[in-house]
Formats: structure tokens, sequence, C-alpha cells
């Protein structure tokens, strides 16, 4: 494929595993990589003869801005497709000039998707304008390696109507409240003994309130929203129910914050007695009524049997509700988080791309 060049940003967890499958890929298949960059490195030559990502370490190369790397990739000798492995809201910002420049995007960055409608709206209308020449895909900006966007889009495509999309969404939640309040009524530890829990075993980010405060699923919720046709303005736009108490909002780090959330334990612990009264078990859902324009993320108490009551570990759930898939829904489980998942969707996009540009 020597027409066609691949620029990587980000070579972090997912970065390192997406190079990995790139490079497994048949030779038939595999692109010639030409840039390869870090937050402080970069690789690439003025030739665009292919680098070795193994070199980035030592490289001198010159630092290009995101204008420079635009015009550097719109003047290669053939098509090329930038995969943006990081969630910088910058690289996101300057989807459009790539896309404009006629470089093809694949990526798992949720901010290009779910930041304010206007930067949505100037991607899809660069990969209009551009008649073919400039692709865009996202796979993994929701649910990793799941084929979630892909059904969504599928189902539009084909002529259904989605109703209703609901599910667990995060991978951390999923594991919190299948831990805390499992269908089988098991469960006996605190809330956060479950939470240190699943910080200990790198569930959650370094500091859990970044996963605690729901804004990771009310992105994702965003971006299939907009999928399904509604306008949502940005993810800080309809209820999202933070799991953080409003006492330690403030806590300086995570260590305070892990420290005081035993204080709190009794409210969690409320939710789950109400829950079990009802018969049913308290979930973190997010949940998208198209029918109504309304979008939410919070507690919900799930009847026990139904998808969402019966998942286990950090397994995600989507349900599509839709004019054929009525009181069944088409539902979509399993991993939804994970460095080798996830560079598994961008793979997989990658190659699509590929294919459509041959």
């Amino acid at each position: 494929m020597s027409n066609l060049y691949l620029a990587v940003i980000g070579v972090g967890g997912v970065g390192q595993a997406f190079l990995s499958q790139v490079a497994n890929l048949p030779s038939t298949l595999r692109p010639s990589l030409i840039f390869v960059s870090r937050s402080t490195k970069q690789l690439y030559n003025s030739s665009y003869s292919a680098v070795n990502a193994s070199d980035l370490q030592s490289s001198s190369s010159k630092l290009l801005s995101l204008s420079e790397l635009s015009s550097y990739l719109s003047s290669a000798p053939g098509k090329t497709i930038l995969v943006d492995n990081t969630s910088s809201q910058d690289v996101a910002d300057s989807y459009p000039s790539f896309l404009s420049a006629g470089v093809s995007i694949v990526t798992p960055n949720k901010k290009a998707f779910s930041s304010n409608l206007k930067l949505w709206n100037d991607i899809f209308s660069a990969v209009d304008s551009s008649n073919g020449k400039a692709l865009i895909y996202h796979e993994s900006s929701v649910g990793a390696g799941l084929p979630v966007i892909s059904t969504l889009k599928d189902l539009i495509a084909t002529g259904d109507q989605v109703t209703r999309i609901e599910g667990v969404f995060s991978g951390t939640m999923s594991f919190l409240f299948n831990s805390f309040a499992p269908a089988d009524g098991s469960g006996k530890g605190k809330w956060s003994e479950i939470v240190a829990q699943a910080k200990d075993a790198g569930y959650t980010e370094p500091d859990p309130r970044d996963d605690l405060n729901g804004m990771d699923v009310a992105r994702k919720l965003t971006i299939l929203a907009r999928l399904a046709g509604l306008k949502v303005q940005a993810p800080d736009t309809f209820p999202v129910q933070s799991l953080i108490p409003e006492a330690l909002a403030s806590a300086k780090d995570s260590s305070e914050f892990m420290q005081r959330l035993p204080e709190f334990d009794g409210e969690m612990e409320a939710y789950k007695d109400q829950a079990a009264k009802q018969g049913k078990v308290v979930r973190y859902v997010g949940s998208v009524d198209v029918a109504a324009e309304k979008v939410k993320v919070g507690l919900e108490f799930v009847d026990q049997g139904s998808p969402i009551a019966s998942l286990k570990g950090s397994d995600n759930l989507m349900c599509f509700y839709t004019k054929r898939y009525v009181a069944n829904p088409l539902v979509i489980q399993g991993a939804g988080a994970g460095g080798e998942v996830t560079a598994m969707g961008v793979t997989a996009d990658l190659i699509k791309a590929l294919e459509r540009l041959r």
C-alpha cells in the first residue's frame, strides 16, 4: 500500500497496543508509517519514507505544530490517515483543519465528538465537503472495541427508527455496582471499600473522582444521542448525577478523597436498600429517549433478571430499542475499556478507512 500513509499521535497504552496490532497486519494491507508523536517527541522525515516507532525516544525531529503537521501530511505523495490515540482537546479541535486538507482521521478521542455541537458540525461538514477524500472513524469513542457506533449507524442507514438507547456505559461503574449490589444479593462490602478495590485493581482513573463524576458516561451518551439525531449542545446540558459527595468535591487530592469517602457510605447503602425493598438492584445507567429528546445519566433501580442487572465484572452493556427491536432490544455487551480492546476498535476502523481509500 505504497500510496497510503499513516501518522500516529499518542503512543501510551492504547497507542502501543495499536502499533503492535498494525505491525501484525498483512503487508498488503499495512500502510507506511511516516509520523509518530508523543507529548515531547516526534519522528518523521522530509522524504516521507517509513519510520520505526521504536526510534521515537531518540528522535531529534523538529516539533511540528498541529497546523504544520496538517501541511506535512497533506503534502505526502499519497493519501494519509491520522490516528489520534490521545484524549487531547487541542488535537480534537484541529480535526476540521486536517479533514479539510484531505487527511483522514481514525480515533478513540471522545472529546472530538462530545464537546460543543459546533465542533461536531465542523468535523462532519469537512468530511462531506471533501467528496470522499477525507474520512473519519471513531468506533472506539464509545465502548472501546464493541460495535456500538457502527451498529447504531447501520440501524439508521437501513431505515430503522431508534426510539431509546440505554445501558451501562462505564467499565468502572459496572465493576463498582456489580460488586456493591450484585443481583444475587451477595454484596457485603461497603461502598468506600469497593471503590478502593477498584482503584487498586486499576479499574478507576488515578483520581476516582474522574469516574464518579459521571462525565465519561455523559460524553458517550452525547455521541450516541447526536448520532440518533438529537442536537445535544454539550455533555453538561442534561442531567448527570455525580457520585462524588458534595462535601468531597473540593478534596485537595485523591488521597484525601479516599480517606474521607467512608464517611458517606450510608448514602450509597440507602440506595441499595431502597432498591432491594422494591425487588430491584441499583445501577448507574445512561439513557437517551429519542422521541422525548431527553438524555440523562444517573442511578436507577432496575429489575432483577434484566440485562443491565445481570451484568458481571466490568462489562459494558448497550440496549437499542427501535421500531424493529421493540420489546426485546438489540443488546451489545462486553469489555468496554482496556488498551487492547480499545486498540482493536481503532485498528478495525483503520482497516475500513484503508479499504475505502484504496
